[in-house]
Formats: C-alpha cells, structure tokens, sequence
C-alpha cells in the first residue's frame, strides 16, 4: 500500500463527468477533503449525451437533489424508454421501455405463458403488457402514487455541468481555470504530482481524476494506459449532432432510427430537440452524412452541426497508480442505450466505496479494475446485440450480421433461442425484462419455454393475459399526456 493518505483531489476537466465528481466529493467528503477541479473554458466539451436511465433517479437521491429544481435548470424530459426503428428491417419499430413486462413466478418468467398463449392465438404483442412501454406509445406520463411509472430524463449536458458546477461551489469545491501544459510525476514510482498550467500555476494532488474527454491526457498521454479497440464490433466511429427547435410536444421516449450507416437520434427537451447521427465513415462520407442528418430534423436548426470522431473501446486500467479516468476518458461504448451518464456515475459510487483515504492499495485498484471491465464488456453485449440481429440489406449491416460476436453474447442469445430465458447477472446493467424487448424486438424466436406455461388451463391464462392487458390500458387512459405533465411539472416554483 501506499504511504502518501489522500487529502488532496484534482479533478482533470469539467464536463459533465468532471463536474459529477465534483459534486460528489464535495458533497459527500469535502468536509475531510481538500479538492480541486481544473478546466479551461477555452477547451470545449462533447456535451451532446442528453438522454439517461433510471439508474440516474437514484443516484441524484443520494446528492439530495430536488426533481423539479433539476428539470428546470437543465431544461429535462422525461423518458420511457427507446423506439428503435429500422433496425431489423427499414420499416420495423420496437420499443426498449423501462418497465417490468407481464408478471413473473418463481419458476420463470412472463414470456414462457406468453409464448404458450401466442402459439394458441390467445396474447397480444409483448408490449401490450408493459405498462411504461404503452404509457410511452400514447404520450402520456405522471408521478404520483398511483401511477409508479420507472423513468429517467432527456436533459441538456450542458445546463447539468453548470447546475453540478453550483452545488459543488457551493460545498466548498475549488475551480481553477486554465489549460494543463505539462503534468509532473514522481521520478521514483510514476504518480502523478501535480498539474502545471500553461500559466505556471502548480495544482498538487494525492490523487487525480482524469475528465479530460478522448485526450485522456493523465490516464492516456502521461501514464500510457493502453486502449483496447472493439471497432471490429462497433465500427461505428464518427458522428454529428444538431440541434432545433421543437415542432410538436415532448414524446416521453428517445427515437433512434437506423440508416445504411449507423443510426439517428432523436431526443425531445422542454426548450429544443437533440439531434445526431451515427455513423461508420468507412460506409458513409462526412459530408454525405451531415447531409443526410441536415434532411432528417425537423424544425429550425439552432446550431452548426458539430463534428465528433470516436473509437470505441476501453482503457485497460481505468484507475492507475494514483490516477482515475472517468466517461471518455476511460472508455466508450456509443450512446445507443443512454449509458453515459450511468457509467461516470457508478465509476464515481465504486470510488466513493473504496476511497483510498489511508493510502491507494493494489487489491483495492485492481478490484475496482476487475469491476470496470466487467461492467463495460456487458454493456458492450448488449449495444453489440442490436447491430447484429438485423435483416437489413446494405453493406454496413450484412457485416454485421455475419460477424464474430463474443461468446458472452453468442451464450446469451443461444439460451434466448433455445429455451426462451434471459437473466441479469451481478455484473449487468441491463435487466431481464430489457433482454427480453430487444431480442424479440430484433426478431429473435424461441424455440421451446418452459413447460410451466403449458401447465396452466386454456382458459385461465388467457384471462390472466387479457386481464393484464386491460389493467394497463386503463391505467395509461387515466395519465396526462406528458407535455402537459412536463409544463406544469416544471413550471417556475
């Protein structure tokens, strides 16, 4: 173990990833801690991630931030879940919602009756039991007792930063600004020291936290972390975002919409829509596709669509000797399921599990290592899923069909098709119920349930279904339409 105790923290870079750690230490350990964030408004950031998971909701509970203060000062929506559409075929649409789909037991879960009901004529869509997934259909939306629908936010990064900016102020956070020139590290062992800014400022720390984006300037360019390049998975490299104006009310979902390339994005605000398209530039042109992204949007474009190149992969160590990346730094998997924001957030609870307040110690680093790669390779998985179930016809999407996928894929999708079963495992984001929307979503078939479905009459299952189904519809029928939910919601206290 170390013997240097860690009093001082340097936050390398704002953003929104610099500014949540901000905001978490000093809220939670700022009264023993000496920390320091360092940006340069000079150096912009990618800020286009505007759309979250309901993880989100928790984790701002344990910042005990308000909802409604919030969603005003970053200008928020709500959110149900994705409509992904074209992704098996141009013309195809399926929605990943957040809710729980039907009722399960304890032997297996919802799908197993619902297979036996449809071979018999006697269910519905999968959706027709997903309460989030039909409130998000009709538009509609409320939090009240009644309601307990599971969302999270559509939300403008750019106002997050500055409102986390505030709060962590405010807690007695530290903000220096200027660009870091040069980064000194002990000759001995390789920590880093301190920062020195272009202005010759030194910013001293125990332990440093690099938020500096795809530079990676400690993780990447001072301690030489190799990267690990999953483009043989998700080629997909490049991207521009956009902005316009709003041309009909908030949907309570993001859109992502494939093209021959990549894909769109669509995600409704309370002030604009975002707007982006994905895309691997070895299928489609840069200037082929702010083209094709320019004739997409709807509404009047706000803003020069922004260029961002990326490659998709991660660090091999996310926390190195005295050293921690967070977000881009250490990692990317593209925003197809909204995991940005969860990804810095639990970077930040890990760290905040095991602070290495006495000392950094090698079981602990490579502990939170372990947990790192474990995460981002199931989320990986699963973005990887959506790509390679497609029965689309251009060049971009027959490779991707036929590609070698990993075998924690390739296992998960073989007990889907096989037996119908999905599962969350200690390391996965993503529930049961999310495997089960976008495997059937992608047109996956399974060949056998469990016999348990068979077991319950005719009839009786029918009527649980039917019941199920009427339950919900009458339940979203009682709801707001979300608009109208959000204008009052957020209007000014």
């Amino acid at each position: 173990m170390a013997e240097t105790l860690v009093k001082r923290v340097v936050i390398a870079g704002g953003g929104t990833a610099g500014w949540l750690a901000a905001a978490v230490l000093s809220r939670q350990l700022g009264m023993i801690l000496d920390i320091t964030l360092v940006e340069s408004e000079e150096i912009g950031t990618i800020g286009v991630g505007e759309a979250t998971i309901p993880t989100m909701r928790a984790f701002q509970g344990l910042l005990g931030i308000d909802e409604r203060e919030f969603m005003r000062a970053t200008k928020a929506s709500f959110k149900l879940g994705i409509a992904f559409e074209g992704w098996t075929r141009p013309g195809d649409r399926y929605v990943h919602s957040f809710g729980t789909v039907g009722k399960s037991t304890w032997m297996g879960d919802f799908q197993h009756f619902w297979l036996a009901a449809k071979a018999r004529g006697d269910a519905g869509d999968i959706g027709d039991y997903c309460y989030e997934l039909q409130a998000a259909e009709a538009g509609r939306f409320a939090i009240d007792e009644r309601s307990q629908l599971n969302y999270a936010y559509h939300l403008d990064a750019g106002l997050y930063a500055r409102f986390l900016r505030a709060r962590a102020e405010a807690d007695g956070l530290k903000r220096v600004e200027g660009r870091i020139a040069q980064v000194d590290q002990d000759p001995d062992n390789g920590h880093i020291r301190a920062l020195v800014l272009e202005s010759g400022e030194r910013i001293e720390g125990d332990l440093f936290i690099d938020c500096t984006g795809f530079a990676a300037l400690l993780i990447g360019k001072t301690l030489d972390v190799s990267y690990e390049d999953w483009g043989h998975w998700l080629p997909t490299d490049s991207a521009f975002a956009v902005q316009t104006a709003a041309v009909e009310p908030a949907r309570p979902y993001t859109r992502a919409i494939a093209h021959g390339a990549g894909w769109r994005w669509q995600i409704p605000l309370q002030h604009r829509v975002g707007n982006g398209l994905i895309y691997a530039s070895a299928h489609l042109s840069d200037d082929a596709a702010r083209a094709r992204l320019l004739d997409a949007v709807e509404g009047e474009v706000l803003i020069e669509p922004r260029k961002i190149r990326y490659r998709t992969g991660r660090r091999l160590r996310v926390w190195d000797k005295n050293c921690i990346a967070l977000s881009l730094a250490s990692g990317f998997v593209e925003p197809l399921e909204s995991t940005t924001l969860h990804l810095i957030m639990t970077g930040l609870t890990r760290l905040m599990q095991q602070f290495p307040s006495e000392g950094i110690s090698p079981a602990v680093v490579n502990r939170y290592n372990d947990q790192s790669r474990r995460e981002l390779e199931a989320v990986r998985d699963f973005i990887v899923l959506h790509y390679h179930l497609n029965h689309r016809d251009e060049p971009f999407w027959r490779e991707r069909r036929a590609m070698a996928i990993p075998d924690t894929l390739r296992a998960r999708i073989a007990l889907f098709e096989d037996a119908a079963q999905t599962y969350q495992g200690a390391d996965d984001l993503f529930r049961t119920d999310s495997w089960l929307q976008v495997l059937l979503g992608q047109g996956v078939q399974p060949r056998a349930h469990h016999p348990m479905a068979w077991i319950m009459p005719r009839d009786q299952l029918a009527t649980a279904l039917r019941d199920i189904k009427r339950n919900i519809a009458a339940a979203v029928s009682q709801l707001p339409q979300h608009q109208a939910f959000l204008d009052r919601y957020c209007a000014p206290a």
